[in-house]
């Protein structure tokens, strides 16, 4: 009888481990070099300035909307809030997702657009550029930065693959070509960091009539999934630059995807499972002096991805507004499109800009 041959069995497994270790290195080190490394201030990505726009009237109405990158409707989960998908179901539904967004974009006219989890060129939205898409039916101007890029994110199995994605501020009204990205601090290290979102304000600036005032738009999408300390610290540093703006004698407006809820969210939409992802919550002692946030409890703004959307999802306010004390909320409201288009629901505000 012949003898098992564990020494031929031990030389293949050792070749095997070192060719995927040698591999594991190569990867760390590839994601290393290409790492998206933005400064702390710099000017966004993509810009239009439409130089005939008209300058903004003191009566505005505005939207925040995270997109969810026309991957995640009504027919989607996710693997990072305890779901089973990567990628959309298939690119048909992202097809779907985007026709809606534009649909519902061109139906309701809007001053200002704050859109988040834009794709540009991903392999997730086999590289549909989403923003081109959007601006054929808005027009006007825009401004656009990233805050995930990335030429190949390893995890989960199958990967993610390239993510180029951002968040995007669309206007008819004049918008100044000073457009600036904002680095928020990132909770995540090396080597995690180099696969990671590098999260981001993008501040844009509007011209207002008979005024010489700017109405400064703040564009924003917090962290999600961290400890709650990088939300905590992007938070802060939000609330300095809404003071910064505001001590120069702007009208300032932040919106966006806080990925926290706001006062009196979690009475409106209560925890289910604490085990689930859960958001962070804002206070009103956050804001400075004057300040207010505005949102809507009557309709949930997010649910959660754990599932394809069911009556029974776990479902939150995390997306609305905050208002400098010049700026005057008139109504505000959450368009409820059950989720069909994205994990979001699109929010309306209607403002006024108050004279001194």
């Amino acid at each position: 009888m012949k003898k098992f041959p564990w020494k031929k069995l031990l030389i293949i497994t050792g070749i095997i481990l070192g060719v995927l270790f040698l591999a594991l290195i190569g990867l760390v080190i590839f994601l290393s070099v290409t790492e998206y490394k933005p400064a702390d201030r710099q000017a966004t990505d993509r810009l239009y300035a439409d130089p005939a726009a008209a300058p903004a009237g003191t009566q505005l109405t505005l939207y925040t909307w995270n997109i969810g990158y026309a991957g995640l409707g009504k027919d989607s989960d996710f693997f990072m809030d305890g779901g089973k998908m990567v990628d959309p179901p298939s690119q048909e539904t992202v097809e779907k997702n985007i026709a809606g967004i534009q649909d519902f974009i061109r139906s309701n006219p809007a001053d200002v657009w704050l859109l988040q989890e834009v794709d540009l060129n991903s392999a997730r939205t086999k590289n549909v550029d989403e923003l081109q898409r959007i601006c054929q039916v808005y027009g006007g101007s825009h401004a656009f930065a990233y805050n995930y890029k990335c030429p190949f994110v390893p995890i989960p199995l199958p990967p993610i693959g390239k993510v180029e994605s951002g968040i995007a501020t669309l206007t008819n009204c004049r918008m100044d070509e000073s457009a600036q990205r904002i680095a928020l601090p990132c909770p995540f290290s090396w080597p995690v960091s180099a696969a990671n979102l590098k999260r981001c304000l993008l501040v844009t600036r509007l011209k207002v009539a008979d005024s010489d005032k700017e109405l400064v738009l703040i564009n924003l999408h917090l962290e999600a999934y961290d400890d709650g300390e990088g939300k905590i610290a992007q938070t802060k540093l939000l609330m300095q630059v809404l003071q910064e703006e505001y001590e120069k004698g702007n009208y300032v407006i932040a919106g966006g995807d806080f990925n926290q809820t706001f006062p009196g969210g979690l009475d409106a939409f209560p925890i289910a499972d604490p085990d689930k992802w859960t958001p962070g919550i804002l206070d009103e002692t956050d804001l400075p002096a004057g300040w207010q946030f505005a949102y809507d409890t009557g309709a949930a703004t997010c649910r959660l991805l754990d599932a394809p959307y069911h009556e029974g999802s776990q479902k939150y306010v995390i997306d609305g507004f905050i208002l400098s004390p010049n700026v005057r909320m008139d109504t505000i409201e959450t368009i409820d499109l059950d989720f069909t288009h994205s994990d979001h629901n699109p929010v309306r505000l209607n403002i006024t800009l108050l004279q001194e």
